[in-house]
Formats: structure tokens, sequence, C-alpha cells
């Protein structure tokens, strides 16, 4: 009876536990989502790695101190259209 009872506790528990046969397909979803996530991620750290380039190597480029400058400064001239995000 013990037997069949520990069986029991853990064939049910292969089956629908948190790492069973059925949660397998919520953990592949999930390893999708994250590895999306990872590809977002990566490509937003290439982009700041190539601003931070651009400041970094002892000069500044002219337009990027320009668009930093009026962000910061949150001005712009008269002949200038203005988009906000």
């Amino acid at each position: 009876m013990l037997s069949v009872a520990c069986f029991s506790y853990f064939g049910f528990h292969s089956w629908h536990g948190a790492y069973g046969l059925n949660s397998a397909e919520a953990l592949e979803l999930r390893r999708v989502e994250l590895t999306e996530r990872l590809a977002r991620l990566t490509d937003r750290r290439q982009h700041l790695e190539r601003r931070v380039m651009l400041l970094s190597d002892g000069t500044v480029e002219a337009d990027m101190l320009d668009e930093r400058a009026r962000l910061f400064l949150n001005v712009a001239r008269e002949d200038e259209v203005v988009y906000f995000n």
C-alpha cells in the first residue's frame, strides 16, 4: 500500500508538477520570451555602446553635442520642428 501511495504521489507530480511534463510547454514559452527580451536588450546595449564610443574618443562630434545640449536645456531654434515621443 505504501509503495502504491509513493508511486502515485511521484507519478502525479512528474506529470502535473512545476517541472513536470505538462509544464514543459509553459517553460518553452518562457524561454522564447526571455530570448526575445535578451535580443532587445543586446541591441539596446550595442546602441548605447556606439553612443559612448562617439563621446569617449577624446573628441565629441558636433551633431551629438548639439543634440544632447538641446535635450538637456530644452531649447530649439525658431525654424525647427520638434517631435515629442
